[in-house]
Parts: C-alpha cells; sequence; structure tokens
C-alpha cells in the first residue's frame, strides 16, 4: 500500500500546487503524485515498463560541448516499444513552452502533458 502525504500549506509554489509525498518520493503536484500511482499501476499491469522518475535531457551547444539548459520531464517509461516522456502539466509557463519546443525539435521526441 501506498503511503501519500500533503505536506502542509507553507509548502505550496507560486502556482498553489502543493507537494505531496508518495512512497517517499516528494513530486511537485498532488497531481504529479497522482499521474505517478496510475503509472505505477500500469507498469504492474504488464501495460508499461521501465518507469523512470524526472530524467535529465540535456540541450547541447551546437558543436556539444556545453550543456545550454536541462529540460526534466516528470516520467519517462516504455509503452508498446516506444520510449514516452510525460509531463504532468497544470500551468504551462512561457519558459515550459519554449524548452519543451526546443527539446522535441532537436531531439525528434514527443513530450506528452497530463
Amino acid at each position: 500500500m501506498e503511503r501519500r502525504t500533503v505536506l502542509p500549506r507553507a509548502s505550496q509554489n507560486k502556482f498553489r500546487a502543493r507537494k505531496t509525498t508518495v512512497d517517499g518520493v516528494v513530486f511537485a503536484s498532488k497531481h504529479e503524485a497522482d499521474r505517478y500511482l496510475e503509472l505505477k499501476l500500469l507498469q504492474r499491469a504488464g501495460k508499461i515498463s521501465n518507469l523512470i522518475l524526472q530524467p535529465a535531457i540535456h540541450y547541447m551547444s551546437q558543436d556539444g560541448r556545453r550543456t545550454l539548459f536541462r529540460y526534466i520531464p516528470d516520467f519517462l517509461y516504455v509503452e508498446a516499444g516506444e520510449y514516452v516522456y510525460e509531463d504532468a502539466k497544470g500551468l504551462q509557463t512561457p519558459v515550459y513552452k519554449l524548452k519543451k519546443k526546443l527539446i522535441e525539435d532537436r531531439y525528434g521526441i514527443t513530450i506528452v502533458e497530463t
């Protein structure tokens, strides 16, 4: 059985998301924690595999020598033989939209939003 803790209001961020802990992992929002529980069920059922939390994607300079920024989606998993990058989003900031577009264009991936 998963242990879930919603932290007190003092831990809210500027977007009113409340940090939530599940299985000892602190998530930025209740929405993200709930999605994690759904993905765990899908993994147990064999629908997805290799669930990874917050994998970092480095956006490299053209010469490949420097990381210009990091994009950290909430989840990475394999579904039907394909890698799926997923973000549990409540609010899409302009910075998020720009980073997502740059990462998708450079690396030819799609980031799914839930």
